[in-house]
């Protein structure tokens, strides 16, 4: 399938709700949840077909007109992963990518996939507001929880990052030929003239987390002139672990965002049991940014629609959900 042209538009599928009355909406997810046994399917319709800002309006309403905290309410009705799914829909982007972050690192063994996932796609914008949002929720940097928790080249790659560095310009046709030329040599293809192996690997990583995104487009094609090789391809045969994710996640990210998490959504509903996490993770933070791509991107390579996965492999109020989050059939 053809790369979205540069500024090809990204869509989500949910968007600002028409009409839209906060106290209303308030009310309406307030007698919803009264008494014995909650409404859920009211609490789901409503939740998913409102916008994320649209939603922070209507827990201010909630706390005036009943003193209470809408999302505790919520917690307190819903459980397991319908749970997960409304109330990571009801926190503000930053503050949800920051929690996500967080519980990829608590516990004895860390979810680096999940660590490469949200750092390896996120805009310049969206890291800096991630930054604010761990900072204030856990009163820790971001960078401070992620160099006690990862170590060596990949916890210099997460907290690279993690600043939210990336520069924002075109591409630079010499500087592209001089990157590719690292790469090369980086990942064997090309005889190794310039410098040890820790500075060429520490360029290599400045040249992933640094340059912009039109910049290693063109880095990617003087790459594949210069070797015969794709970038990707290599870095998936010549390196290994952590480091290789990291590096590939930011590669496919590069070459086309959507298609990376319409991979990463088929992953997580392909076999014997779901990653219900996964799922949930790549449905509320791309619902409002590019779903729509996703989800053509998804039916092109694996044949079959996000709807029609989800389907085949959820149940209950989440899969209602779910499918209220991916907004129509391929």
């Amino acid at each position: 399938m053809a790369k979205p042209a540069q500024g090809a538009k990204y869509r989500g599928s949910i968007r600002d709700f028409p009409d839209f009355d906060p106290s209303q909406d308030a009310e309406a997810l307030y007698t919803a949840m009264k008494g014995f046994g909650s409404d859920k399917e009211a609490i789901l319709e409503l939740i998913t077909s409102r916008s994320n800002r649209q939603r922070q309006e209507v827990c201010q309403s909630y706390k005036s007109l009943y003193g209470k905290d809408l999302m505790a309410d919520l917690k307190s009705e819903l459980s397991g992963d319908l749970a997960r799914l409304i109330l990571g829909l009801m926190m503000p982007p930053a503050h949800y990518d920051a929690k996500q972050l967080k519980k990829a690192m608590e516990g004895a063994g860390t979810d680096e996939k999940a660590l490469i996932e949200i750092l390896a796609t996120r805009t310049n914008a969206e890291i800096q507001a991630i930054n604010e949002a761990y900072k204030e929720d856990y009163h820790k940097s971001l960078e401070d929880a992620l160099s006690s928790d990862t170590s060596g080249h990949f916890k210099r790659i997460l907290i690279s990052l993690a600043t939210g560095n990336r520069e924002e310009g075109g591409e630079d046709r010499d500087q592209a030929r001089e990157d590719a030329q690292v790469a090369a040599e980086i990942l064997e293809i090309a005889d190794t003239s310039s410098g040890d192996k820790t500075s060429l690997e520490t360029r290599f990583m400045t040249i992933l987390c640094t340059r912009s995104y039109p910049h290693l487009r063109r880095v990617f094609q003087e790459f594949i002139k210069m070797t015969n090789y794709d970038v990707e391809h290599t870095i998936k045969k010549e390196m290994s672990g952590d480091v290789k994710d990291a590096f590939v996640a930011i590669v496919q990210s590069v070459k086309n965002k959507p298609l990376f998490f319409a991979d990463k959504l088929y992953k997580s509903m392909k076999g014997a049991g779901t990653d219900e996490k996964t799922l949930t993770r790549i449905m509320v933070s791309r619902s409002e940014i590019d779903l729509l791509n996703i989800r053509r991107e998804f039916i092109e390579k694996y044949d079959k629609s996000v709807h029609q996965a989800i389907e085949g492999d959820t149940s209950g109020d989440f899969m209602k959900a779910l499918l209220a989050i991916c907004g129509g059939e391929d």
